[in-house]
């Protein structure tokens, strides 16, 4: 399983102090069935701990993802700051999806290689 981060993302979680462990974390719940929200087509809701405190207080992260294959972090909330996604945020990434989870290995290290993505560390 293969974990990455859009460039939007990635400044998010910089500066929420969100370290790679816990986003690993979250995917590998998704892997054992534990899915906080499936929003459907191929993306889901993840609760990510802050850090030195639980999940239930921590941030919404949606990723886009295909068990066992692929995850991408696209967004991420405090649910202090907001309720939810719009409609159309949900339509806009559920169309994304449908993009980013078909990539080939060559064009994902391209957008890689164009800093729009990042590979999450095995280890931080």
């Amino acid at each position: 399983m293969r974990i990455f981060k859009n460039a939007w993302f990635e400044r998010f979680a910089r500066k929420q102090t969100i370290q790679d462990a816990a986003l690993r974390d979250a995917v590998h719940r998704a892997e054992r069935g534990l899915v906080d929200a499936d929003l459907g087509g191929g993306v889901i809701k993840q609760r990510v701990a802050r850090p030195g405190e639980g999940r239930s207080g921590g941030y919404r992260t949606l990723i886009l993802y295909r068990q066992a294959h692929r995850a991408f972090f696209v967004y991420g909330f405090a649910k202090s700051h907001q309720a939810n996604i719009s409609d159309e945020e949900e339509a806009a990434f559920k169309k994304a999806a449908r993009h980013v989870l078909e990539l080939t290995d060559q064009q994902l290290a391209t957008l890689i290689r164009n800093g729009q993505f990042s590979e999450v560390d095995d280890h931080d």
